[in-house]
């Protein structure tokens, strides 16, 4: 089993990046989790939202060396719970208490999952998080993209995600 978990980020929960995700991390046999169903502030420069779920979900997502993070294409951009978490990392850079745990991002694996209406992945998309992933000296290890204009549709869309599931095995 791959030493990995999934981060989900939609409005949906089982819309069409939610099903995608599914048959991901059904044959690679990992945890999703819903950032929904989390309460995670705003990145806060006084730190003062310290008490919110973001660090012991930080705590858990450190212990994998591969992280997913899945979201639909909103506006050419991240859904906002998923930029709201990625904004937060921001706190295991500047607090002192944080900072080691914060550098075990470090060599970490991240992937993208992400749902469109596209034909391929928009630059600035998939740029913001490859700028970020290099920013914390994580290795991209890929991106599942598929063109949801129709939905998700099992027949046409399983195999990307097959195919993805197994990039993850591979690299684990």
């Amino acid at each position: 089993m791959p030493d990995a978990i999934a981060l989900f980020s939609s409005a949906r929960r089982n819309g069409n990046t939610g099903q995608f995700l599914d048959r991901i991390a059904a044959e690679v046999s990992i945890d999703i989790v819903d950032l929904a169903s989390k309460r995670i502030s705003q990145y806060d420069y006084e730190h003062r939202n310290r008490g919110d779920d973001f660090e012991p979900l930080m705590q858990r997502i450190l212990s994998f060396d591969q992280i997913l993070l899945a979201s639909p294409v909103y506006w050419y951009a991240v859904s906002p719970s998923l930029k709201i978490f990625l904004d937060r990392i921001s706190d295991f850079l500047d607090l002192p208490d944080l900072l080691e745990d914060g550098r075990r991002l470090r060599g970490k694996t991240a992937y993208v999952v992400c749902t469109s209406i596209y034909d391929s992945t928009p630059k600035s998309f998939i740029g913001s998080l490859t700028d970020t992933f290099d920013y914390l000296g994580m290795r991209f290890g890929g991106i599942a993209h598929v063109n949801c204009r129709d939905g998700y549709v099992p027949s046409k869309h399983d195999v990307v995600a097959s195919e993805f599931a197994q990039l993850v095995k591979i690299n684990a």
